[in-house]
């Protein structure tokens, strides 16, 4: 009986602390976008300096940025939310590069046997930074995974830093996104976050269309 009981008693526990929990985020009030955005904006200068450091620091790890690139938006409007987003994506996009080349590049490169690194190796190594670029643009390619393939392959440091520029379309459609959640975004806002998607839809076909050159170098 004792053994059966254990089990029964951690269940009831953690539905207790679920129910409270329910009743709690019921009863409290939530704050609206724009009284978020007000909040964001009392606070100072601090507000975006913390964002800028916490943005660039946790997508280093395996984090999406989605979160932070929407929130940019919402907190910062569109103008310094899409500044914030670019310039911390940058900046995590150069501490990830750097810290694997660095520390993990030696005893891992050998992994890059593997058929499907070897692969992603010789993409990079083939076309450089329209390689990146274009994995850039693709929303299911993780922002640190690419950044980890990256430093684990042969490409330059400044090409996979000038292929990086391939986070600009989608980045400036999800500010606006998250800026359009506190309902003042402008019509003509909306029209630069449907161009910046169709952007990224373009730079798709084409790099599914343009050949690889097969002796091209990113050294």
């Amino acid at each position: 009986m004792t053994g059966l009981a254990a089990p029964r008693i951690r269940l009831l526990i953690a539905v207790s602390l679920l129910m409270a929990a329910t009743v709690t985020v019921a009863v409290m009030p939530v704050p609206t976008p724009l009284q978020i955005r007000a909040w964001a904006q009392s606070v100072g200068v601090a507000a975006p300096l913390l964002f800028l450091l916490g943005h660039a620091l946790v997508t280093v790890a395996p984090v999406p940025r989605t979160v932070f690139t929407l929130a940019a938006g919402l907190l910062f409007g569109p103008l310094l939310g899409v500044g914030l987003s670019l310039a911390a994506t940058m900046l995590s996009a150069v501490l990830a590069f750097g810290l694997v080349r660095r520390l993990a590049g030696g005893p891992l490169r050998p992994q890059m046997d593997r058929q499907v690194l070897r692969a992603v190796d010789a993409r990079l190594r083939r076309r450089g930074w329209l390689a990146v670029a274009s994995l850039r643009l693709i929303p299911a390619v993780p922002f640190s995974v690419l950044n980890y393939c990256s430093a684990l392959s042969s490409i330059s440091f400044r090409h996979y830093l000038a292929g990086t520029v391939g986070i600009v379309p989608g980045s400036v459609a999800v500010v606006v996104l998250g800026d359009a959640l506190t309902g003042t975004t402008s019509p003509a806002l909306l029209a630069v976050s449907l161009v910046a998607a169709a952007i990224g839809v373009l730079g798709l076909i084409a790099e599914a269309r343009f050949p690889a050159p097969a002796e091209a170098t990113s050294r």
